[in-house]
């Protein structure tokens, strides 16, 4: 698979989500890498760190969703659970030996792209009208600010 380039119709307009996808698409790419280099050991720790950012950027989102009151979150939430799932099985086979990179690969790239375009893009306008609150609550070391440093050490 070839690498994932990031293009402005990825972009949902909301900042700390597009740098979470931003860095789900390079951690895919990181992906690309070690399995051209063969180092299965690379291998091994890029998974792992993709189904790690993956799980806490997909309770950032939930939360940001659930913040704004959007109404299907819960789809939404059954989506992320049933990928989740599908990556440690993935994981899980990888582990027992198989060589799953490429097919984790593929399913992450067209999954992720396809996932941000329609189910993200679904919730945009929702989540767009609380986060200018939270936003400014930013400075004041507000939702947000506790949000991205308990899920991404960060602020």
């Amino acid at each position: 698979m070839a690498k994932i380039v990031w293009t402005p119709d990825l972009d949902t307009g909301i900042e700390p989500i597009d740098q979470q996808h931003r860095q789900l698409v390079e951690l895919i790419n990181q992906l690309d890498d070690a399995q051209q280099g063969g180092d299965r050991a690379a291998i091994g720790k890029v998974i792992e760190g993709l189904i790690e950012y993956t799980v806490s950027h997909f309770a950032f989102e939930e939360a940001l969703m659930e913040d704004a009151g959007y109404q299907f979150v819960r789809p939404h939430k059954k989506v992320h659970e049933i990928f989740v799932r599908r990556a440690r099985e993935l994981r899980d086979r990888f582990l027992a030996g198989e060589d799953v990179a490429g097919d984790l690969q593929t399913m992450l790239g067209r999954w992720l792209l396809n996932h941000i375009r329609r189910d993200d893009a679904s919730y945009v306008s929702a989540v767009k009208g609380a986060m200018v609150r939270l936003i400014e609550e930013k400075e004041e070391g507000g939702w947000l600010s506790r949000s991205l440093k308990r899920f991404f050490g960060r602020g």
